[in-house]
């Protein structure tokens, strides 16, 4: 069965905060397109991650423009869309 989103992010949540990390939701008034979490993890570490449908989640210009500029500024930038590549992100980030 294909996951919902919220089932992905509740454990995206749940593994950041067992490594000692915050997970947090990023809400940018005036700012469309944000990623949907702020990750902060030990050792000074930011990960901004953007969570999509797994089936018919598309990422928008703007998303892709995030995603762009924050990698130009050096930030780890992930987009997670099933639990797949949640298992990555636990692999190479966490």
């Amino acid at each position: 069965m294909t996951p919902l989103e919220k089932e992905i992010e509740a454990k995206l949540v749940k593994l950041v905060r067992h490594r000692g990390g915050l997970c947090l939701k990023w809400v940018g008034p005036g700012w469309a397109g944000v990623p949907d979490r702020i990750i902060l993890l030990p050792r000074g570490r930011v990960v901004f991650v953007e969570l999509k449908r797994p089936k018919g989640g598309e990422l928008s210009s703007r998303q892709k423009w995030w995603a762009r500029k924050l990698s130009a500024l050096g930030f780890r930038y992930w987009t997670i869309w099933s639990w797949n590549d949640l298992d990555e992100f636990e692999e190479v980030v966490l």
